[in-house]
């Protein structure tokens, strides 16, 4: 099972230290939306030079106009990208066109979105289907048990991502449940006051 850092409001600077920091420690580094809102693509891309060892994902939830905002982050050397599930069809469709033509990855988040309204992006094959519990949603996320679930509904989906507030407990049970290729935790490592020992921590629960 893979690990995903989120790096989220921070600074540029700081953004930079972390990314350095747990490169190699973290198998994913996530620049988060906050950071590509902030500070824009252009200011990003440098950053990719910085990390030797992880891919970068860039957190751009795109929407709409989803062809110029994947060319664009692309450009500014993203391994992955993100989509919102709840965008037009067409909008994925084209990104999805994209991202195989770059030979690079896209990540569909699944954010809000009901078991119906997930299943026509069951075409998509190669994307990473991201499983994300709201940051602005205060109740607890059973984050293996919204895999299993997911799994159950849609066993077709070779990748399975999960986001949200996940702690060492339940990268635990994800893990010894393997269904999911990535976990993806935010402020337990970049948050924490020791980023590279809590990531190191959740490696080897993982």
């Amino acid at each position: 099972m893979k690990l995903q850092v989120a790096i989220d409001r921070v600074s540029l600077a700081r953004a930079i230290a972390l990314a350095k920091d747990l490169d190699g420690i973290a198998d994913v580094i996530e620049l988060g939306t906050s950071l590509v809102k902030d500070y824009g693509l252009i200011a990003l891309s440098d950053i990719k030079a910085e990390i030797k060892h992880s891919e970068l994902l860039m957190d751009l939830k795109a929407i709409d106009e989803g062809v110029y905002e994947f060319n664009k982050g692309f450009e500014a050397n993203a391994d992955i990208l993100t989509v919102m599930g709840s965008a037009d069809l067409s909008t994925i469709s084209a990104v999805y066109d994209v991202t195989e033509k770059a030979g690079k990855t896209m990540l569909i988040d699944l954010l809000n979105m009901t078991d119906e309204e997930i299943a026509p992006l069951m075409t998509f094959d190669h994307a990473i289907f991201g499983l994300h519990h709201s940051h602005d949603n205060a109740t607890n996320f059973d984050a293996a048990g919204s895999v299993k679930h997911f799994h159950e509904q849609f066993p077709a989906a070779k990748r399975i991502a999960v986001a949200g507030g996940i702690d060492l407990d339940q990268v635990k049970k994800l893990s010894a449940d393997g269904i999911a290729e990535i976990a993806i935790v935010g402020g337990k490592i970049a948050g924490a006051a020791d980023p590279v020992a809590a990531g190191r921590e959740f490696k080897e629960a993982l």
